[in-house]
């Protein structure tokens, strides 16, 4: 189970919308429905079921692949983004509606007509965000990440926040998480956190920082 999630250790950490679970491969001690819980959680049911997985040994070699080259950078952002887009869920917003997915900057400005000028540098780049939730007369635009280059995140986003201060009902927010990439890029996030009023963690989420931020 745990080459199919493209990980190689026995011990597998996982969250999602229900707070932390953690399953140890190095024996074979869960229950059936225990198994079948940790392949729900973490869309192994899906992979099957989508007929994602359609020759197990010729996916477990590209897994094994992927385990060694670049391909694997992107991972903890996508897992990131699912988790928050539970958490999302969780606190009663609804997509397409309250809340959208991977939405450009021109789409925010067409649909509710906040001019964003600033954040496209002068029409040469146009910015799209993970999640966009609209509450109230506030546009909330949402980046995620799970320690993936977080120096050159944080100081683009650094920028970016204090573009988007002075953008009337509009609110810059970022989700980021992992220990070893938030000590090592320390510095530029402390810089990032000085100027950005929300930035939060996993731990936010499990605290209800949703609730608060949107209420």
């Amino acid at each position: 189970m745990p080459i199919l999630l493209a990980v190689r250790s026995r011990e597998i950490h996982a969250i999602d919308g229900d707070g932390e679970f953690v399953f140890n491969f190095k024996k074979q001690n869960y229950t059936a429905n225990e198994y079948a819980m940790f392949m729900r959680k973490t869309g192994l049911f899906d992979l099957i079921s989508n007929r994602i997985i359609s020759n197990l040994l010729d996916y477990v070699m590209g897994v094994e692949v992927g385990l060694d080259s670049n391909s694997r950078k992107n991972r903890g952002g996508h897992l990131m983004e699912n988790l928050l887009e539970d958490y999302l869920i969780k606190a009663g917003l609804v997509k397409d509606e309250t809340y959208f997915k991977e939405m450009r900057a021109s789409v925010i400005q067409q649909k509710w007509n906040i001019d964003l000028s600033r954040l496209s540098n002068k029409g040469k780049t146009e910015k799209k965000f993970d999640f966009v939730v609209k509450c109230g007369a506030t546009v909330f635009a949402i980046e995620t990440n799970f320690c993936s280059k977080l120096n050159e995140t944080a100081r683009s986003y650094k920028t970016l926040a204090l573009e988007a201060r002075s953008i009337e009902n509009f609110r810059f927010v970022w989700f980021t998480d992992g220990y070893d990439g938030w000590k090592g890029a320390r510095h530029n996030l402390e810089e990032t956190f000085d100027v950005l009023d929300d930035l939060y963690c996993i731990n936010d989420l499990e605290n209800g920082i949703l609730k608060k931020l949107f209420n």
